[in-house]
């Protein structure tokens, strides 16, 4: 459960993060119809934030994140997406280095 958890927001995403016992990070993930259109849509961006998940894992450790998706997405390129996520990792990281 999400209890106080760490949010970082800009137009784009909303993610929440606490810190976990686990020795991995999990993420979830809430793209809705709404935000992103169609299946591709949603298909698409679900990959792009797996993908830099991934590759930004090793800031990440202990920590469960949720991402959500705010509308407009879909006609946002994907280099604009990844810009925005890893700004997202970087105050999650620190935040919840801080306080949780």
């Amino acid at each position: 459960m999400f209890r106080k958890p760490v949010r970082s927001s800009d137009r784009l995403f909303t993610v929440l993060a606490r810190k976990t016992r686990c020795t991995d990070s999990r993420l979830g993930l809430a793209i809705s119809v709404k935000s992103a259109g169609g299946a591709a849509g949603r298909n698409r961006v679900k990959r792009l934030v797996r993908e830099c998940f991934r590759a930004n894992r090793t800031r990440l450790s202990n920590i469960d994140i949720v991402v959500m998706s705010k509308p407009g997405i879909a006609a946002i390129g994907n280099r604009k997406i990844t810009e925005s996520l890893e700004a997202h990792w970087e105050r999650i990281g620190k935040r919840c280095a801080e306080s949780c």
